[in-house]
């Protein structure tokens, strides 16, 4: 048989990982809100890399070759 002290362990644990999954679970929600909000369009337009001008006609996709420079 379980002895009352233990018990008493056990509930104390279940309501400490209890609280702490709440709080984990407020965290990873504002941190998904923060991930959420709109880029301006000033800086949605600043963003980006050098040499990824795309002709016209094709689609602007990754180039994952190993050396870029030789075709």
């Amino acid at each position: 048989m379980v002895s009352r002290g233990k018990a008493q362990q056990q509930a104390a644990r279940t309501a400490r990982l209890a609280a702490a999954l709440r709080e984990n679970l407020k965290r990873r929600k504002a941190h998904a809100r923060g991930r959420k909000e709109p880029v301006s369009a000033g800086e949605a337009g600043s963003i980006e890399t050098p040499g990824t001008e795309t002709p016209a006609g094709e689609s602007k996709a990754p180039d994952f070759r190993r050396n870029r420079g030789r075709d």
